[in-house]
């Protein structure tokens, strides 16, 4: 596990959603995106990094499932334009795997700051736009 030292995403309540079970699928993928950077400032080999990004991107899709069936169920608006963001970053992770094994590229300082930009500019501008629907259709 990363430590406190090694955090590159430090969990705030101002990441909530106000829906618990999404509150914790995000504070999981925060906890993921630090232990993959703790795992490239230990200076781990490529096959560790790429280990654990497999297991940031297993995760990070069942959490989009989550959200993408809430917002089918309760008929959010702007669904559409919410999973093909979820589908942009996903096609991006799957490069990023793909490169990753095969040597062409490793997890930089720069692979880093763009999941923890899109990760925050995701849960504070895309997801905080469902949170009063969902609510209003009882999601707690």
């Amino acid at each position: 596990m990363a430590t406190a030292t090694a955090n590159l995403i430090t969990w705030s309540d101002r990441y909530s959603v106000g829906i618990a079970k999404i509150d914790s699928e995000h504070h999981k993928l925060v906890d993921l995106v630090n232990e993959l950077y703790a795992a490239i400032l230990a200076g781990n080999p490529t096959s560790v990094t790429a280990k654990v990004l497999d297991g940031l991107a297993a995760y990070t899709l069942s959490h989009f499932a989550t959200e993408e069936a809430l917002m089918k169920r309760y008929n959010y608006p702007g669904y559409t334009q919410h999973k093909a963001e979820h589908d942009k970053l996903v096609g991006q992770v799957k490069q990023l795997q793909q490169e990753l094994k095969a040597g062409k590229t490793t997890v930089s300082q720069e692979v880093m700051s763009f999941l923890q930009g899109w990760l925050i500019s995701h849960i504070l501008g895309m997801d905080k736009k469902y949170t009063a629907h969902l609510q209003a259709a009882g999601v707690k």
